[in-house]
Protein backbone atom coordinates (compact mmCIF):
# COMPACT_ATOMS: atom_id res chain seq x y z
CA UNK A 1 0.00 0.00 0.00
CA UNK A 2 1.43 3.34 -1.12
CA UNK A 3 0.19 5.43 2.18
CA UNK A 4 1.04 2.84 4.60
CA UNK A 5 2.38 5.10 7.17
CA UNK A 6 0.51 6.34 10.19
CA UNK A 7 -0.11 9.75 10.31
CA UNK A 8 2.42 10.22 13.50
CA UNK A 9 5.33 9.15 11.15
CA UNK A 10 7.37 12.01 9.92
CA UNK A 11 6.99 11.98 5.42
CA UNK A 12 9.07 14.28 3.22
CA UNK A 13 6.66 17.37 3.87
CA UNK A 14 6.70 17.22 7.77
CA UNK A 15 10.38 17.50 9.21
CA UNK A 16 10.80 17.12 12.69
CA UNK A 17 8.69 14.25 14.42
CA UNK A 18 12.27 12.36 15.35
CA UNK A 19 12.22 10.99 12.15
CA UNK A 20 10.43 7.43 13.57
CA UNK A 21 7.43 5.85 14.25
CA UNK A 22 5.05 7.07 17.26
CA UNK A 23 2.20 5.36 18.48
CA UNK A 24 -1.04 6.10 17.28
CA UNK A 25 -4.31 6.77 19.11
CA UNK A 26 -6.73 7.06 16.34
CA UNK A 27 -8.31 3.91 14.95
CA UNK A 28 -7.21 2.60 11.18
CA UNK A 29 -10.46 4.44 9.52
CA UNK A 30 -9.18 8.04 10.72
CA UNK A 31 -5.65 7.22 9.83
CA UNK A 32 -6.88 6.08 6.16
CA UNK A 33 -8.73 9.13 6.19
CA UNK A 34 -5.46 11.69 6.72
CA UNK A 35 -3.97 9.38 4.16
CA UNK A 36 -6.28 10.06 1.61
CA UNK A 37 -6.39 13.87 2.37
CA UNK A 38 -1.95 13.98 2.39
CA UNK A 39 -2.14 12.20 -1.08
CA UNK A 40 -5.43 13.95 -2.07
CA UNK A 41 -3.75 17.95 -0.81
CA UNK A 42 -0.34 16.81 -2.21
CA UNK A 43 -2.28 16.70 -5.60
CA UNK A 44 -4.33 18.90 -6.32
CA UNK A 45 -4.70 21.22 -2.92
CA UNK A 46 -8.01 20.64 -2.23
CA UNK A 47 -10.35 18.03 0.02
CA UNK A 48 -13.01 16.79 -2.24
CA UNK A 49 -16.26 16.37 -1.05
CA UNK A 50 -16.46 13.22 -0.07
CA UNK A 51 -13.35 13.31 2.02
CA UNK A 52 -14.70 15.94 3.75
CA UNK A 53 -17.97 13.87 4.15
CA UNK A 54 -15.60 11.10 5.44
CA UNK A 55 -13.98 13.30 7.79
CA UNK A 56 -17.48 14.48 9.27
CA UNK A 57 -18.31 10.97 9.54
CA UNK A 58 -15.40 9.63 11.62
CA UNK A 59 -14.86 13.06 13.71
CA UNK A 60 -18.55 14.19 14.14
CA UNK A 61 -19.08 17.98 14.51
CA UNK A 62 -15.55 18.98 15.80
CA UNK A 63 -14.61 17.81 11.75
CA UNK A 64 -15.82 21.62 10.43
CA UNK A 65 -14.32 23.52 13.51
CA UNK A 66 -11.03 22.29 13.18
CA UNK A 67 -10.78 22.78 9.41
CA UNK A 68 -12.22 26.60 10.59
CA UNK A 69 -9.05 26.75 12.55
CA UNK A 70 -6.73 25.43 9.44
CA UNK A 71 -8.27 28.13 7.34
CA UNK A 72 -7.15 30.69 9.80
CA UNK A 73 -3.74 29.16 10.05
CA UNK A 74 -4.21 28.84 13.58
CA UNK A 75 -1.86 26.42 13.93
CA UNK A 76 1.78 26.38 15.13
CA UNK A 77 4.72 23.64 15.42
CA UNK A 78 6.81 24.81 18.15
CA UNK A 79 10.43 22.85 17.75
CA UNK A 80 13.41 22.59 20.00
CA UNK A 81 16.84 21.98 18.74
CA UNK A 82 16.43 19.04 21.31
CA UNK A 83 13.97 17.61 19.00
CA UNK A 84 11.27 17.82 20.95
CA UNK A 85 7.78 19.46 19.18
CA UNK A 86 4.46 21.00 20.99
CA UNK A 87 1.47 22.50 18.81
CA UNK A 88 -0.15 25.89 19.46
CA UNK A 89 -3.77 26.11 18.25
CA UNK A 90 -5.05 29.71 18.76
CA UNK A 91 -9.00 28.26 19.61
CA UNK A 92 -11.70 30.33 18.00
CA UNK A 93 -12.20 32.27 21.43
CA UNK A 94 -9.17 33.99 20.99
CA UNK A 95 -7.19 31.06 24.17
CA UNK A 96 -4.29 29.63 22.74
CA UNK A 97 -3.82 25.87 23.59
CA UNK A 98 -0.89 23.40 23.44
CA UNK A 99 -1.11 20.26 22.31
CA UNK A 100 0.54 17.10 22.42
CA UNK A 101 0.01 14.77 19.09
CA UNK A 102 2.84 12.34 20.73
CA UNK A 103 0.32 11.80 23.57
CA UNK A 104 -2.85 13.03 22.08
CA UNK A 105 -3.58 15.60 24.58
CA UNK A 106 -5.23 19.10 24.41
CA UNK A 107 -6.01 20.99 27.68
CA UNK A 108 -9.18 22.32 26.42
CA UNK A 109 -12.41 21.91 27.87
CA UNK A 110 -13.85 19.89 25.05
CA UNK A 111 -11.31 17.58 25.21
CA UNK A 112 -11.71 16.46 28.36
CA UNK A 113 -15.19 16.57 29.18
CA UNK A 114 -16.13 14.71 25.37
CA UNK A 115 -12.90 12.93 24.98
CA UNK A 116 -11.92 12.07 28.31
CA UNK A 117 -14.76 11.93 30.59
CA UNK A 118 -17.60 11.13 28.20
CA UNK A 119 -15.60 9.07 25.65
CA UNK A 120 -17.94 10.35 23.13
CA UNK A 121 -15.27 11.15 20.94
CA UNK A 122 -12.19 10.99 18.86
CA UNK A 123 -10.67 14.03 20.14
CA UNK A 124 -11.07 17.80 20.08
CA UNK A 125 -10.97 20.65 17.47
CA UNK A 126 -7.83 21.59 18.02
CA UNK A 127 -6.00 18.33 17.70
CA UNK A 128 -7.83 17.54 14.53
CA UNK A 129 -6.91 20.67 13.53
CA UNK A 130 -3.09 19.98 14.38
CA UNK A 131 -3.45 16.44 12.20
CA UNK A 132 -5.30 18.25 9.07
CA UNK A 133 -2.38 20.49 9.13
CA UNK A 134 0.23 17.90 9.00
CA UNK A 135 -1.86 16.02 6.44
CA UNK A 136 -1.52 18.81 4.01
CA UNK A 137 1.42 20.27 4.89
CA UNK A 138 0.44 23.82 6.18
CA UNK A 139 1.24 23.93 9.80
CA UNK A 140 3.34 27.15 10.27
CA UNK A 141 6.81 26.22 12.12
CA UNK A 142 8.40 28.09 15.15
CA UNK A 143 11.57 27.27 16.43
CA UNK A 144 11.59 27.39 20.48
CA UNK A 145 14.78 27.11 22.62
CA UNK A 146 15.12 24.18 25.28
CA UNK A 147 14.58 26.27 27.82
CA UNK A 148 11.03 27.61 26.40
CA UNK A 149 10.22 23.93 25.38
CA UNK A 150 10.78 22.70 29.07
CA UNK A 151 8.54 25.63 30.46
CA UNK A 152 5.54 24.51 27.72
CA UNK A 153 5.98 20.87 28.97
CA UNK A 154 5.46 22.11 32.31
CA UNK A 155 2.75 23.51 32.01
CA UNK A 156 3.50 26.89 32.36
CA UNK A 157 1.61 29.71 30.64
CA UNK A 158 4.20 31.49 28.91
CA UNK A 159 6.88 29.84 26.66
CA UNK A 160 8.59 32.89 26.09
CA UNK A 161 9.56 33.59 29.75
Amino acid sequence: MLWSQPIGWTSRRHPGTHGGKMRSFLPPVAEQVFRDIQKTYEETTQIPDDLLIALKFVFGPCALQALDLVDQRSVTCLSSPSGREAFQVMGGSGRLYTCFVSCHYCPCPAFAYTVLRRNEGLLCKHILAVYLCQAMGVTQQESVSDQQMSTLLCGSADADA
